[in-house]
């Protein structure tokens, strides 16, 4: 899915403030002794435990642990049962009643056989839907108390796009009321940028569940290309053998998907390579941020578009299509950001318009910030800033008309980067260098002239 990313490092992004320490052992279920304690049937926990023996021979019970994310007493309730249904049966002991191998027999795996070819999930046992909304609700940033960013880290985080503190008091106001955002401006503002900026002054870890279990459907929820692991403190890593395994401890999700959004994408889709259910973009970013990125461009009508995830996050919650014509309410708790190259009046009616909480039109920098952000850029990429080459860099803008956009400054200095490395040489920030990136990016190339007969 090209149109869903996880956060990728972009230029000059700066590192978010320390997260707040959430008490998990407040947010999360403790680990399950029993099979009903898990929520699940126990028909689907076996199930699961069948196909990974399949998959994996003679397996530790420990190493069965870790797979499933069950506790041991958990499974040995089931593989005690297996092995008096003679589908399972020990195939090593140790010295200590944990140091124990399973396998499969022969009607083990007849029943392996069956149930892959109904489901090929073999992975973490699922968390159950109702679990799933209690702690999407506790972790919520809408809930009394959630953590808000402050505004001089605001000012912090944002202080090379050189933005008045006017317009950082708007985004710091759309950020504590978890209302829409719509970033709008010319290619090259920096609003992907500043969006992904204000996602990671969202504070604090969060508990994402590896799966889901909706009506018997198993749906594939964490992504480890999305959802980033947290670094455990000290008394976490003591309490987190007491939690729930099946939750895997993340940053807040920062979920980003552009033009490539189409219709199916907004609803539960069947993988074909594993064969189970993986949930849609905003469903990801649940606890996060959402980020819609060229706004209008997507692969579905924009009325379609808005009127579904507005709608769901005016209600908090979205309906999702399950296979066989049945549908389940899933939490949609995100912060969403809208970002657009187009006029927002030409994109949008007044009502669109009215539902989106707030809107900030990005431009050109002034002359002062964008030195500024010469001079940050230089550093991040280990180039001597030069004023007079920043000067050369300011007429250039001026001969040519050119605004003074926020991406310039990056994308030159990676071409004064590169042509440095073609010639062996170490970059430099001179006019000539200036120059020569600037017209790389600008000048037209004259077609080459011929004389005599083509060959």
């Amino acid at each position: 899915m090209n149109a869903l990313s996880a956060a990728a490092e972009l230029h000059g992004a700066r590192a978010a403030p320390p997260p707040a320490a959430p008490e998990f052992a407040d947010i999360l279920p403790r680990q399950a002794k029993t099979v009903q304690g898990t929520g699940l049937p126990p028909r689907l926990v076996t199930e699961l435990v069948v196909k990974v023996l399949h998959g994996s021979g003679k397996t530790p019970l420990p190493a069965l642990s870790a797979r499933l994310k069950l506790s041991v007493n958990v499974l040995r309730e089931i593989l005690n049962q297996l092995m008096a249904e003679q589908q399972v049966e020990v195939a090593w002991t140790g010295d200590s009643d944990i140091d124990v191998q399973y396998q499969l027999t022969a009607p083990g795996q007849r029943a392996a056989t069956e149930y892959l070819a109904q489901s090929r999930y073999a992975g973490p046992a699922p968390v159950p839907l109702a679990s799933y909304r209690e702690v999407v609700e506790r972790q919520s940033l809408r809930r009394p108390g959630a953590p808000r960013p402050e505004r001089a880290q605001l000012a912090a985080a944002l202080a090379e796009h050189g933005f008045d503190p006017a317009l950082r008091d708007v985004l710091g106001a759309a950020l504590h009321s978890r209302r829409a955002l719509l970033l709008y401006g010319p290619s090259g503002t920096g609003k992907t940028l500043l969006a992904h900026q204000l996602a990671r002054l969202q504070q604090g870890a969060v508990a994402l569940p590896y799966a889901l279990l909706v009506e018997r459907q198993i749906i594939q929820f964490y992504d480890p290309l999305l959802h980033q692991p947290a670094p455990p403190l000290p008394r976490q890593q003591e309490e987190r053998r007491s939690w729930d395994a099946r939750w895997a401890i993340c940053q807040r999700p920062l979920v980003h998907v552009g033009a490539a959004l189409a219709a199916d994408m907004l609803d539960l889709r069947e993988d074909a390579a594993s064969g189970v259910l993986r949930a849609p973009p905003h469903v990801l970013a649940n606890n996060g941020m959402l980020v819609v990125d060229d706004l209008g461009r997507q692969r579905l009508p924009l009325a379609d578009l808005l009127g579904r995830w507005l709608g769901a996050l005016d209600q908090g919650w979205d309906a999702l299509a399950l296979p066989g014509g049945h549908s389940e309410t899933v939490p949609f708790d995100a912060t969403v950001v809208f970002a657009t190259s187009l006029a927002p009046d030409a994109l949008l009616d007044e009502s669109f318009l009215r539902r989106i909480g707030y809107k900030v039109g990005l431009g050109p920098l002034p002359e002062a910030a964008y030195r500024t952000l010469l001079r940050r850029a230089c550093r991040q990429a280990g180039i001597e800033p030069d004023e007079d080459a920043a000067s050369r860099l300011l007429a250039l803008h001026a001969a040519s008309r050119r605004p003074l956009l926020p991406a310039y400054p990056h994308e030159l200095l990676e071409r004064i980067s590169e042509f440095a490395s073609f010639a062996g040489a170490t970059p430099r920030l001179s006019a000539a260098a200036v120059e020569q990136a600037w017209n790389s990016m600008f000048a037209a190339c004259a077609a080459p002239t011929t004389t005599g007969e083509p060959s």
